[in-house]
């Protein structure tokens, strides 16, 4: 029996389409060409790994973007001798296709830079940093991953009380050119009244007015020590350690990228997961969509990490339900 002709040809025309949607998807899985980006973020010494920097090439390579091949990277760091400004400046003079910009300050230039260029962050609360009005629906042509900085501040009070419950007078490191500073140091103050203790803030911004903080812990300022997140404090981690080492101060700091010999304790955000998730973002935006229409990422991967020799050093009596909770715990 023979194939009526017009079922023959419904046959082809869905073969045809089938095959259109297959190469289109096919396509559409496969990253851009060549695409060039940005990658606006603080100075960090040598010593110290650019974790977010690190998970967003991770997460790229990841989905196909291999440098040197289909992908080119340009980093601008900014040094405490400069302005974000003048760095995102830069990054656009790079002819990039989408800039990525690492921390609040850097994200508030490179939005001020251009209204154009697609633009990711990985950043504090985008809300109090001035960033958008809407998780949901950023607008305009910036998204990304956030930390909600100001929101870890009563955990890590509480954290830091589990360990040092003597500590009544804590100073709190701040920098108060960073947009989220003031905000954070407002929830501080407002949650340590419940907890018992008094917050010390102290502005150490730049190398003058660290030093002049680090010496106000020398004369016992405090009975403990939180850094809040900024690119400057994790530049001088080895300075502000050795400072709480020699005051014999419990030292909280936001990540284990902070850290160095002489700390207690981190908790905060994993930065380089922070970063992949950025990666995924991009790859979206590359591939077309709007990043008005892409909500922004809260991060879910936090890390606590536990120095017991430093709480040794300290006297200090580590609970063990917090062990048990830690990621990691130096011995």
């Amino acid at each position: 029996m023979r194939a009526s002709p017009v079922k023959t040809s419904i046959v082809v025309v869905a073969v045809a389409i089938a095959a259109a949607l297959l190469l289109s998807t096919a396509r559409a899985a496969q990253p851009p060409t060549s695409v060039r980006i940005g990658v606006l973020r603080a100075w960090l010494p040598p010593s110290v790994e650019p974790s977010t920097e690190n998970g967003l090439r991770d997460g790229l390579s990841e989905l196909g973007y291999i440098e040197g091949k289909n992908l080119t990277i340009e980093t601008r760091l900014v040094d405490s001798s400069e302005t974000y400004e003048s760095g995102a400046a830069d990054v656009i003079r790079s002819r990039v296709h989408l800039i990525v910009a690492i921390g609040t300050p850097a994200a508030r230039a490179a939005m001020s830079a251009t209204a154009t260029i697609p633009i990711v962050f990985a950043s504090g609360d985008p809300i109090v940093g001035g960033l958008v009005t809407n998780l949901a629906h950023p607008g305009a042509n910036a998204t990304g991953v956030s930390s909600l900085t100001t929101d870890l501040m009563a955990k890590r009070l509480q954290l830091l009380q589990q360990i040092a419950p003597r500590a009544r007078r804590v100073i709190l490191l701040v920098n108060r050119d960073n947009p989220l500073h003031p905000a954070i140091r407002e929830e501080t103050q407002k949650v340590a009244p419940t907890l018992g203790i008094q917050i010390v803030a102290l502005d150490a911004g730049n190398q003058s007015r660290l030093d002049a903080a680090l010496r106000g812990t020398q004369r016992s300022a405090g009975d403990a020590l939180i850094v809040t997140s900024d690119g400057f404090f994790v530049s001088n981690r080895d300075k502000i350690a050795a400072a709480v080492r020699k005051a014999k101060l419990p030292a909280l700091v936001p990540t284990k990228d902070y850290w160095s010999d002489g700390v207690l304790m981190s908790y905060g955000p994993s930065l380089k997961e922070m970063g992949r998730r950025a990666a995924a973002y991009v790859d979206k935006i590359l591939k077309g969509a709007k990043t008005a229409d892409l909500p922004i990422e809260q991060s879910s991967k936090f890390e606590l990490r536990i120095d017991l020799r430093v709480a040794r050093e300290l006297d200090l009596k580590v609970p063990q339900d917090l062990l048990y909770r830690a990621d990691e715990v130096i011995r």
